[in-house]
């Protein structure tokens, strides 16, 4: 959205110099149309930050709660993450390794990284990342 705006601006003030041909109305006629790029920049970026602030409050809550399935579904998808990352990129391996080396070859099956890497990056905070850019409309 930001390029957008300032695609805008720039189509804005190409306009401004070849319409107003008073120099100071011209410099007062730029003066808002920058006013108004700025503002529109320090709202959308306000409102990027109350989104997070809003999810940073809910996941607070969450983590007070007693109650273990509200609690505690983020360290065990997160764990649970890690554990077959571990297991897909370092036990596997390692394991396969040794194994050869003593004479007995053995093949861990392998995972589907392309659902959990995904859910990994998401739990590591990319998500928010992706996020920023469908609000930028950058993604689609």
């Amino acid at each position: 959205m930001l390029p957008l705006i300032g695609t805008l601006l720039e189509a804005g003030l190409h306009i401004l110099d070849k319409v107003v041909p008073d120099p100071a109305a011209k410099a007062q006629a730029q003066l808002e149309l920058l006013k108004l790029q700025q503002s529109g920049e320090l709202k959308e970026l306000d409102a990027q930050l109350q989104m997070a602030q809003g999810q940073m409050d809910t996941n607070k809550e969450e983590a007070k709660s007693a109650n273990l399935f509200v609690s505690g579904w983020r360290p065990s998808v997160g764990w649970t993450c890690s554990a077959a990352f571990a297991m897909q990129f370092v036990i596997g391996p390692l394991v396969e390794f040794g194994a050869s080396l003593a004479g007995h070859p053995v093949k861990f099956p392998q995972m589907d990284v392309g659902t959990m890497m995904p859910l990994l990056f998401g739990m590591l905070g990319l998500g928010a990342y992706r996020t920023a850019e469908k609000i930028k409309g950058v993604a689609k």
